[in-house]
């Protein structure tokens, strides 16, 4: 199916949350299976879930989010960003309303799947950490994992900042849509997406401005300042989610083995995958992530905790 075909499908919708302070946007593909929510990364947009929706909605009412600051998700009025960076538990917290809600609305007592990417990995675990009976199982797709406070040295500030500023330098904005596209597929940083994803990326994640150009609807300044603001007790949040969750490590990623595998055996109930995909697996390897998800969902209870490996930096 095309991409245009996938968003289509879709019900465009948002969900009021004034005690948060924003409207949240969602792709609703519907369906009569019980809701499974998906998250993005950071500087992303919902409607790059499309192909891994496309694999899912037949098993499931699959929804996709845009976090605050993302996509068309909109603050109220008064609430507006002020510039200041974004704490990561504002995001978790972000989750669990939209989760109560939905759940409201649907009559149900959980949903049956929250899957999150990257930051939004980070944001599903520190959802569950906090309303771990919100969700029946959470999958975790390479998630952004930042050490401890008390471990966060100068290394660890100097690579913030360096995340930052490179976000910062990103372009924004283009003639058109094609002409964007034409960018995005010349970039090595697209080189192994899906042409499906990079489809998705232009029409969800660009708005047309009124001088008739196109825009990101994530600014380079809410990316930075999303990075600038990612410190987290993430031991803790992981002792604390006791949903059964599958934990995905990129093998072709950045992020040391590890420390992730540390992290998922703190976790009650997890199992840990790696997968052949760099880190933006949804975008490179779409399919992976459906057949992992399908055999989570089809084993029971996950595996023993993992136990006994070592700590990274």
């Amino acid at each position: 199916m095309e991409a245009g075909e996938i968003l289509a499908r879709a019900q465009r919708r948002h969900i009021q949350l004034p005690e948060r302070g924003v409207e949240v946007a969602l792709l609703d593909w519907g369906g009569d299976g019980p809701p499974a929510l998906l998250h993005h990364a950071n500087g992303f947009c919902k409607g790059l879930w499309g192909l891994v929706a496309e694999g899912l909605w037949d098993d499931y009412r699959v929804l996709a989010m845009d976090a605050r600051g993302h996509g068309d998700t909109r603050f109220l009025p008064g609430r507006e960003w002020d510039g200041q960076p974004f704490g990561w538990d504002a995001f978790a917290e972000d989750v669990v309303a939209v989760g109560d809600a939905l759940c409201r609305e649907l009559a149900v007592p959980a949903l049956a799947l929250a899957v999150g990417h990257s930051f939004g990995g980070t944001s599903v675990l520190g959802a569950a950490a906090r309303r771990p009976e919100l969700f029946e199982r959470i999958v975790l797709l390479d998630p952004v994992t930042p050490p401890p406070p008390e471990l966060a040295g100068p290394e660890r500030v100097e690579h913030v900042e360096s995340m930052a500023e490179r976000a910062r330098k990103r372009r924004a904005d283009w003639p058109s849509r094609e002409e964007a596209r034409e960018w995005w597929a010349e970039r090595d940083f697209f080189a192994t997406w899906q042409p499906g994803a990079l489809d998705l990326y232009v029409q969800d994640g660009l708005r047309r401005r009124g001088d008739g150009q196109v825009e990101l609807k994530c600014s380079p300044e809410v990316e930075a300042a999303v990075f600038s603001g990612s410190e987290l007790d993430l031991r803790t949040q992981a002792e604390r989610a006791t949903p059964p969750c599958l934990w995905l490590w990129a093998e072709q990623g950045d992020f040391p083995l590890e420390f992730h595998q540390t992290l998922a055996a703190l976790m009650p109930a997890a199992r840990f995958e790696t997968i052949a995909a760099g880190h933006l697996i949804p975008m490179e390897r779409p399919d992976l992530v459906v057949e992992a998800i399908r055999r989570f969902a089809a084993g029971g209870q996950p595996e023993a905790p993992l136990v006994g490996a070592a700590e990274g930096s």
